[in-house]
């Protein structure tokens, strides 16, 4: 154990470290600060990531064909201002102090929660990769215990702080693929954060619309709701204008799912995530191949 960790010391690392290390110092700035460093950030990205430049352009192009060019351009960019604040807004949540964090939040919707939980049978918060997910889970676990499943980064360095900074302020932090887990925590009451919009491929998906385009969809949530009989409460957060904070929202627990129809579970889950994602589109994660299976063989987009 002791030389596995020492290994995480190891010269290929150290510029993780030092990049961490910054992003530490830069979490000391005042909000306003933050903010306006992560906007550099993310145009900065924006200049010198050009494949994932080139994703987010394609995805917007498919997804507001009724945007001018110019428009989309400039929406392009706000997205890459987005990332940059939420990668900040990441490691806010892992190392800020809830007394120097709370009063940006405004938890709407918590009823819905305690509704769900009374129930007994846990609840499935129902999320998506919007860029300031993780200090939106971060306001929740302030109000409530949370077991928050994640992707298990390929760095060990980040791995070992994203695993322990998300674990000191939810309960539990779960791998993605631990179903078992999940399932013991729902059986335990326990609310189980999860976002699962992301492209996995055709195992477990269907072909479900998103912005009127078939997109390769998990059906993890509803068969998780079906295996469990766990209530689903869809969870997002938006950044809002202005330096004002964050807007979390809970809203009410669905209804008529899972049904037997997996396609049509997934197309209201979809849904979901395309109707907050209209409200502020730069938030949402572009820059991944969101559409990068296709059904039935045809064209692939990127």
């Amino acid at each position: 154990m002791q030389t596995d960790f020492l290994a995480l010391f190891a010269p290929r690392y150290w510029g993780t470290w030092l990049g961490l290390g910054l992003l530490w110092l830069l979490t000391r700035l005042p909000y306003v600060w933050q903010l306006k460093a992560g906007r550099w950030l993310g145009r900065t990205v924006y200049r010198l990531a050009k494949r994932r430049r080139r994703i987010a352009a394609i995805n917007l192009n498919l997804c507001f064909p009724e945007l001018s060019v110019s428009e989309r351009e400039a929406l392009l960019i706000q997205h890459f201002e987005s990332l940059g604040m939420g990668l900040l807004e990441m490691v806010t949540a892992w190392w800020v102090a809830d007394k120097h964090l709370a009063h940006l939040g405004q938890l709407e919707g918590f009823e819905h929660l305690e509704a769900a939980l009374s129930r007994g049978k846990g609840v499935i918060l129902l999320s998506a990769h919007f860029t300031s997910l993780e200090i939106g889970t971060r306001f929740l676990t302030l109000k409530t215990q949370v077991h928050a499943t994640y992707r298990p980064h390929e760095n060990p360095v980040v791995e070992l702080f994203m695993k322990k900074s998300r674990e000191l302020h939810a309960e539990k932090a779960i791998s993605r693929d631990a179903i078992r887990d999940m399932v013991r925590s729902l059986r335990q009451n326990k609310p189980v954060w999860f976002a699962i919009d992301q492209n996995f491929g055709h195992k477990n998906s269907v072909f479900a619309p998103f912005f009127g385009i078939p997109a390769a969809t998990n059906t993890a949530t509803a068969r998780l709701a079906k295996l469990t009989g766990a209530a689903v409460v869809p969870f997002f957060v938006s950044r809002l204008p202005d330096a004002k904070g964050y807007q979390v929202i809970l809203q009410p627990a669905l209804t008529d799912f899972p049904t037997d129809d997996n396609v049509a579970d997934a197309t209201t889950v979809n849904g979901l995530i395309e109707q907050q994602t209209r409200q502020a589109p730069e938030q949402y994660l572009w820059a991944h191949r969101r559409f990068k299976d296709r059904p039935n063989d045809e064209e692939r987009f990127y």
